[in-house]
């Protein structure tokens, strides 16, 4: 089954070529792009212009079962011989291994070469696209983590849908060409990029170790967003919309764990948003696993939910470095329940006013249901 976001990417891609899907960590990103890589893949649930597919027993391409979604929506619906390319940016990233560029030859033979030319994902991805019946999608994960200007160099002018060359692959008056080495001669060659090259990158907006990317680089890009999402957290530990009635002092069942969950990230995400910006939340995600959560005992269920508690805990403190009043806003410690585990203490160094937040060093059963109705008391 194709999800409502992955048809969204797909459309993106198909209007635009160019896609960067951004969002708080945990909302799904990863998972988004290998969705949208299965569906591009094997047409899985889309319906090709030309009809579907003739069985091909080499091609890797098998037959979708229904029809779901309309021509328009299909990246190069009439390709059949569609392939996916991935790559993730970091530090060390660079043109040669994108786009190409030469390298020390390993492993060479006695009078052989001392160096060889790499087929870059990029040009290995768009000579694929080039090929008759041809469909090529790269994906970029965690773009913004490398050097990204630097990585696409020249390419950068000629990635957009209308300054690529046309369906038939001709030459049009808009096509950018920009220069490269040709892996095959060593020569440098004017290069332009092919009609069904479709790229689907990803990135953490607020990961604070890395630069913003640049302004022209974004423009050339369609963007996605995904957002923390209560109702998909809801359906995950099976429960149904948020009631009215206060959480109980104490869980009688799973749902009462489960519902204090849900209701204290929203409630720490608009304090996140608040005091940080929106792009700084935490996700959905984390605090979703593999684990049927209605299976689990409540002993059990609080113990998974300390896992994932921890990581927003981790988060928020990475989120409010240095500011430990911002920490304690986050986890309602400032003048918050008196069930709340972690309380804000004043002490002073050097005649200088200090704040410590004082609480558990780790989550456990027997804390985390109380933290979890503190975080989600309405604030003031």
């Amino acid at each position: 089954m194709v999800s409502e976001d992955s048809k969204q990417a797909l459309k993106l891609l198909a209007r635009s070529r160019n896609v960067l899907v951004s969002g708080p960590p945990g909302t799904g990103k990863s998972k988004l792009l290998a969705e949208v890589a299965l569906a591009f893949e094997t047409a899985f649930g889309l319906t090709p212009a030309g009809g579907p597919p003739q069985h091909n027993p080499v091609g890797g391409i098998p037959i979708p079962p229904a029809a779901g979604g309309t021509v328009k929506d299909i990246p190069a619906p009439t390709k059949m011989d569609r392939r996916v390319f991935r790559t993730v940016f970091h530090q060390n990233s660079k043109y040669r291994d994108f786009v190409s560029g030469i390298t020390p030859a390993v492993n060479k033979t006695a009078g052989g070469p001392d160096f060889t030319i790499v087929r870059g994902t990029l040009y290995r991805a768009s000579e694929h696209a080039k090929t008759p019946n041809g469909a090529a999608l790269l994906i970029i994960d965690e773009i913004n983590r490398g050097p990204a200007v630097q990585v696409f160099g020249g390419a950068i002018v000629a990635i957009e849908s209308d300054k690529r060359l046309s369906p038939d692959g001709a030459k049009r008056a808009e096509t950018q060409f920009f220069e490269m080495l040709d892996p095959n001669t060593g020569d440098v060659i004017e290069y332009a990029l092919p009609h069904d090259l479709y790229i689907l990158a990803a990135m953490n907006q607020a990961d604070a170790s890395v630069e913003p990317l640049d302004v022209a680089f974004l423009r050339r890009w369609e963007p996605m967003r995904l957002e923390p999402d209560e109702a998909v957290l809801r359906t995950f530990y099976g429960l149904g919309a948020k009631g009215a009635s206060p959480l109980p002092e104490v869980p009688a069942t799973v749902n009462d764990a489960f519902e204090a969950s849900v209701r204290a990230l929203v409630t720490v995400n608009a304090q996140i948003a608040l005091g940080r910006g929106p792009e700084f939340q935490i996700g959905h995600g984390v605090l979703m696993s593999d684990v049927k959560p209605q299976t689990l005992g409540l002993t059990n269920a609080l113990g998974t939910l300390c896992v994932g508690w921890a990581k927003v805990r981790a988060h928020v403190e990475e989120v409010f470095f240095g500011d430990t009043r911002g920490i304690a806003a986050a986890l309602n410690a400032l003048d918050g329940p008196a069930c709340n585990p972690f309380k804000l203490t004043e002490t002073t160094f050097a005649d200088d006013l200090r704040f410590r937040l004082e609480g558990p060093t780790n989550f456990s059963e027997d804390n985390i249901y109380a933290a979890l109705r503190a975080f989600a008391q309405p604030r003031g």
